[in-house]
């Protein structure tokens, strides 16, 4: 109950959102969207204001919501961001073009394992968020960390699936399997030699991977 009054109390200290934000949280909720959830999204932000980036890669538009969260933060951004299903697609584009913000954003149309080519001339960045498939977070990791600067960060998100991952026994076999992929991944890049990690339990668990300096 303790927990429960702490995010309750933090909650109601933060900003209240423009319309048009709540809009897209209040529709993300009855549509059952998935979007960052609150304690998430503002130590993200937080963490991208403190480092500074300009050039940001998000790898899962949904319906755009973190992408206008990120350009409402920081002004003199912009956000590349990936999205492959076609009905998220026209909604993040129509909640995008009714923001002020909407300059600061473009979106790549199609599956991340296959656009790389096009995120490329977009390059290089100063942070990259993945919050797409869950089980292709390694790929995604492996895929856009080359078109990462000597100094940028990668932010992972829901790497703690609800908890799950620190469960003994699941007995749904799809989740189950996908547990597993989110585990092997948080076990690799907390090992991974180009990068130093941390793990936040915050929202549904951030990871925050910061390279080590100039690639070799």
């Amino acid at each position: 109950m303790l927990n429960e009054k702490l995010h309750s109390y933090i909650k109601g200290l933060l900003t209240e959102r423009n319309p048009l934000l709540t809009e897209m949280e209040n529709f993300a909720h009855v549509h059952k969207v998935p979007i960052m959830e609150v304690e998430g999204i503002e130590t993200m932000l937080q963490l991208l204001r403190i480092h500074g980036s300009l050039r940001i890669l998000e790898v899962g538009t949904a319906i755009g919501y973190s992408a206008l969260r990120m350009a409402q933060a920081m002004p003199n951004a912009h956000i590349v961001t990936i999205e492959r299903d076609i009905e998220r697609i026209q909604l993040a584009e129509q909640f995008i073009h009714r923001s002020e913000h909407r300059h600061q954003i473009t979106l790549i149309k199609g599956d991340a394992l296959e656009v790389e080519e096009v995120v490329k001339e977009h390059a290089l960045f100063d942070a990259i968020f993945i919050d797409a498939a869950k089980g292709q977070y390694k790929k995604f990791f492996e895929i856009y960390s080359k078109y990462l600067n000597d100094n940028g960060m990668i932010i992972t998100d829901n790497v703690l699936f609800k908890g799950l991952v620190a469960e003994p026994v699941i007995e749904t076999k799809r989740i189950r399997n996908l547990v597993k992929k989110i585990d092997e991944f948080n076990h690799w890049i907390m090992s991974h030699p180009g990068y130093d990690s941390v793990i936040l339990p915050v929202g549904d668990g951030i990871a925050i991977s910061k390279r080590r300096g100039e690639r070799k």
